[in-house]
């Protein structure tokens, strides 16, 4: 594609020069320009709120949700593109919003919907994203950007509707921060401490740490009988454990966690002293904290379609999925041979292990056994961890998942069994607690 200028079908231009859909609104939403820093551009028409925004280019592959996706705080610094053609027909509602205020640096989509149908439906998608001063172009051919970032890398980009040269934008790009030079987890979590009361019988105190944790996920520790502290990113760990809590969780968050050094120390201090579970930048964290190293995936998984292997029982999971970033399992230590089917060597895909439906084992230098429990069958990498000597465990996609998929919702009783010192706490039936 390199630098070549796409239009898109059905388009005139009026005055100035400013493109116009007499089909939408009399023709009064303003020409707008995607740029990328190799160079490629795109033009469109704005979506959302005018005037310009800089980040990283992701392409989400969810057919539904986009409320949801809009709403999660891991999209801090990232300019959002939805594969799906039509996106924003059933509108907004209140009561799927996954954070109180919109982290995602932009959006981008194919074909806006401006008068949505749905008896919850409040306002429309782009009447909202305007509300909250989201930059949004439609009109892009979101599936040929999708190529283009699968082929190219997740990279440095940009929307605007101030400034249409190509070769300027571009060249601002270029001239741009990286998402990985801010921490974006300080912008998302919570300034104090709040409370969500576990819904029925309290069975379980848990301290969250929030690094831009969804709502979603305080709502499924509640229904598991947790009464939910949430507490700011960078809380002490001893602030904490002063709380007195049966568990410890980590949240899903934007950005590298390399960053977040506070967070990583405060795993440390509670691995070992009672139960812990984390998401997404939660199991990078406690990677991290096990001695593993964490790699940039290419261009990432964000989607709700992704096929996970549960190494455990066999079985695949449907998951959906949001990060940029991901553990590299084999850093963690050796193999354990006689835990691990008899090999003696890390493979360089992990998808070996599924194939032998084996979960394997490595020996920490400071934590002993660590567990693969889950291979994304896509590209081969980790996507849960389990500590054998001590009670923690860890999954790199969203079980919390709203619309879904909901085949990793068990990962929440886990949490609960291992609070309550049951010992198969993973041994869970994918089926448990799903509505067919």
């Amino acid at each position: 594609m390199g630098s070549q200028l796409r239009r898109p079908y059905g388009r005139t231009h009026g005055k100035d020069g400013v493109a116009v859909n007499l089909l939408v609104d009399g023709g009064r939403h303003p020409e707008a320009l995607l740029a990328l820093e190799d160079g490629s551009y795109f033009f469109g028409r704005s979506a959302g709120a005018e005037g310009e925004t800089f980040g990283e280019v992701v392409f989400n592959t969810s057919m539904v949700g986009y409320q949801e996706i809009v709403s999660d705080p891991s999209y801090a610094g990232q300019l959002v593109t939805l594969t799906y053609p039509q996106v924003g027909n059933y509108g907004i509602n209140e009561i799927d919003m996954q954070s109180r205020e919109l982290a995602l640096a932009g959006l981008i989509v194919h074909d806006m919907c401006y008068q949505p149908s749905n008896w919850q439906s409040v306002k429309s998608l782009p009447g909202f994203l305007a509300e909250r001063g989201i930059v949004a172009i439609e009109d892009v051919d979101t599936r040929a950007l999708t190529l283009h970032i699968r082929e190219g890398g997740a990279m440095k980009a940009a929307i605007s509707t101030t400034d249409l040269d190509p070769a300027s934008l571009v060249a601002r790009v270029q001239a741009s921060a990286a998402i990985a030079d801010h921490n974006y987890v300080a912008d998302v979590s919570c300034k104090k401490p709040y409370v969500i009361p576990a819904k029925g019988e309290c069975r379980h105190k848990v301290v969250a740490y929030d690094c831009g944790e969804k709502a979603g996920i305080a709502k499924r520790l509640a229904a598991v009988g947790c009464e939910v502290t949430v507490v700011p990113w960078d809380t002490p760990a001893e602030k904490a454990l002063a709380l007195d809590p049966d568990g410890v969780f980590f949240s899903n968050g934007p950005g590298d966690p390399e960053t977040v050094p506070p967070v990583v120390e405060a795993v440390r201090a509670c691995l070992g002293k009672l139960p812990v579970f984390g998401i997404c930048l939660g199991n990078q964290v406690i990677s991290l904290a096990a001695g593993g190293q964490v790699e940039k995936l290419p261009y990432g998984h964000h989607g709700g379609n992704e096929p996970v292997m549960n190494l455990l029982t066999g079985k695949v999971e449907i998951t959906a999925q949001n990060h940029n970033y991901g553990p590299v399992f084999p850093t963690f230590g050796p193999l354990v041979p006689e835990l691990s089917d008899g090999v003696t060597e890390h493979p360089s895909d992990l998808r070996f292990w599924s194939s032998r439906h084996v979960a394997p084992v490595v020996m920490s230098e400071r934590y002993g056994r660590i567990r693969l429990t889950h291979v994304n069958l896509n590209d081969g990498t980790p996507e849960g961890i389990q500590f054998l000597d001590l009670p923690a465990f860890s999954m790199q996609y969203h079980p919390e998942a709203k619309p879904g998929p909901n085949d990793s919702t068990y990962a929440f009783a886990a949490f609960a069994r291992l609070m309550d010192g049951v010992e198969d706490y993973l041994a869970i039936d994918v089926r448990e607690g799903r509505r067919f």
